[in-house]
C-alpha cells in the first residue's frame, strides 16, 4: 500500500514539474526579447490570424501602401495639462505603455531612461495606465524612487489604451518623424531589441 502511495506521490510530482516547465516556456516568451514587429496596423490579440502574426525584426519594413498613421490620443501631464500624441510628431518617436505594478515594464525601463539620456534625435514618450488598480501617485512613487526623467503622461481618461488597444504591458511603439507607426512590441524588450526599432526610425 504504501508504495502505491509513494508511486502516485512521485507521478503526480512529475507532472506538477512537467507543467511548471510548460507554464514557465509559455508565459517567458511573453517577455522574450526580440519581439520588434513590422506591419501596416497594430492587429489586437483577439482579432489577429495566424497571417497577422508579427514580423521579426529582421522583417522588410512596410510598403509606402501599408504604412498607418498612429492614431492619436489625449492623456495628461504631471500637472494635468492636456498632450496630444500628435504634438510629438515631427521627430522619431519612442512610445511606451506602462504601470508601476507591471514587473515587465519596471526591467525595461532602466534600457529606456539611458537611451533618453543617449539620444537628442529621438523622443521618448511614457504613457501610464492610470486607471483601475493604478494611481497616479503609484506611478510617481516610482519614477522618483529610481530617478527616471523621461517624460511621461497619464491615461487618466484611458484614451490611450482604448486607441492602442493595450491590453498587455509594456508595449512599445516606433514611430517615425511624419507620425507613421514603423515597428511595435508587446512585452518586455532588452537594449538591443529597442536599440533596433530606434535604428528603423532613426533619421526619418
Amino acid at each position: 500500500m504504501r508504495n502505491k502511495v509513494t508511486g502516485i506521490l512521485v507521478a503526480l510530482l512529475v507532472v506538477l514539474i512537467v507543467g511548471a516547465g510548460i507554464l514557465y516556456k509559455t508565459l517567458g516568451s511573453r517577455y522574450a526579447p526580440n519581439q520588434l514587429a513590422v506591419e501596416a496596423t497594430p492587429v489586437p490579440a483577439q482579432t489577429a490570424s495566424p497571417e497577422q502574426t508579427a514580423a521579426t525584426a529582421e522583417a522588410a519594413e512596410p510598403t509606402a501602401e501599408a504604412v498607418q498613421t498612429a492614431p492619436d490620443f489625449t492623456a495628461y501631464d504631471a500637472d494635468g495639462n492636456a498632450v496630444k500624441l500628435s504634438d510629438y510628431f515631427g521627430k522619431p518617436l519612442v512610445l511606451n505603455f506602462w504601470a508601476s505594478w507591471c514587473g515587465p515594464c519596471q526591467s525595461e525601463m532602466p534600457e529606456f531612461q539611458q537611451k533618453y539620456e543617449e539620444l537628442a534625435d529621438v523622443q521618448f514618450l511614457m504613457v501610464n495606465m492610470t486607471t483601475g488598480r493604478e494611481t497616479k501617485e503609484d506611478a510617481q512613487a516610482l519614477l522618483a524612487q529610481e530617478g527616471y526623467t523621461f517624460p511621461v503622461l497619464f491615461d487618466t481618461d484611458a484614451d490611450a489604451a482604448m486607441t492602442y488597444s493595450v491590453y498587455s504591458l509594456p508595449t512599445t511603439y516606433f514611430i517615425a518623424a511624419d507620425g507613421t507607426i514603423t515597428a511595435w512590441a508587446r512585452g518586455a524588450i532588452d537594449g538591443d531589441t529597442l536599440q533596433k526599432g530606434i535604428d528603423m526610425i532613426a533619421g526619418s
